[in-house]
């Protein structure tokens, strides 16, 4: 059998002698790997994932969270409590935050969008990053128009003034995605939160609007 961990260790050195590794030479190299598998079940390939997990480095987690979403076509709502176990022993900052929850858990999310319910939870989490994924969880939902059963402003509410400024930043970027669906609620919105909303939370989401409106949401 393929070991993954070492397979991935060795071309991942191999690249980064011909220069710095990007994240594009990772997802090229991780591409190559998931084609050698010979059994692509979701149950096989979520246990290599976790073994590359394990190891904690960053190209490493990279590979994971792509092959978790190469078998998106397979998810069942068991899928969401792997997904979250990786969420709270693995991701402790923003970059392995978002590279998983904008593609592969998003996705989870906007097939089965009863599984928000376990969402709202994480928004009081000890850890920040969990708290900034109960927002950016909703950026590929909202994106592509999958989110019918879901209110992204339960997660706003809850996140308001959270004491992490990239939380706060998460929540807004996920309005600002919100904003391109919804403008007219979205303006709303940040009307009536303008006096408690965090200034880095409300400037990330009003972006999208065009500079007439963003004037009168920073000027009223």
């Amino acid at each position: 059998m393929l070991n993954i961990v070492v397979e991935a260790r060795k071309q991942l050195k191999s690249a980064a002698q011909e220069g710095r590794v990007t994240t594009g030479k990772v997802r090229a190299i991780s591409g190559a790997l998931y084609r050698k598998l010979e059994d692509k079940h979701i149950d096989h390939v979520l246990v290599h994932c976790e073994a590359l997990l394990e190891e904690r480095e960053w190209a490493l987690g990279v590979i994971a969270y792509d092959w978790a979403f190469r078998v998106r076509k397979q998810y069942s709502d068991d899928t969401f409590f792997t997904f979250e176990n990786w969420l709270v022993k693995y991701v402790k900052d923003w970059g392995d935050c978002d590279d998983f929850c904008t593609h592969a858990f998003g996705e989870l999310i906007s097939q089965n969008n009863d599984l928000f319910e376990h969402v709202v939870k994480w928004t009081k989490h000890p850890n920040f990053a969990v708290r900034r994924a109960a927002a950016v969880v909703l950026i590929y939902p909202i994106k592509y128009h999958k989110y019918s059963k879901i209110n992204p402003y339960i997660i706003s509410d809850a996140l308001m003034t959270d004491e992490h400024y990239l939380v706060l930043k998460g929540y807004g970027w996920m309005l600002k995605v919100l904003s391109e669906s919804e403008p007219e609620s979205v303006y709303a919105y940040l009307l009536k939160n303008k006096v408690t909303m965090p200034r880095v939370s409300y400037r990330y989401a009003l972006e999208k609007f065009d500079i007439q409106i963003k004037q009168q949401l920073m000027g009223e």
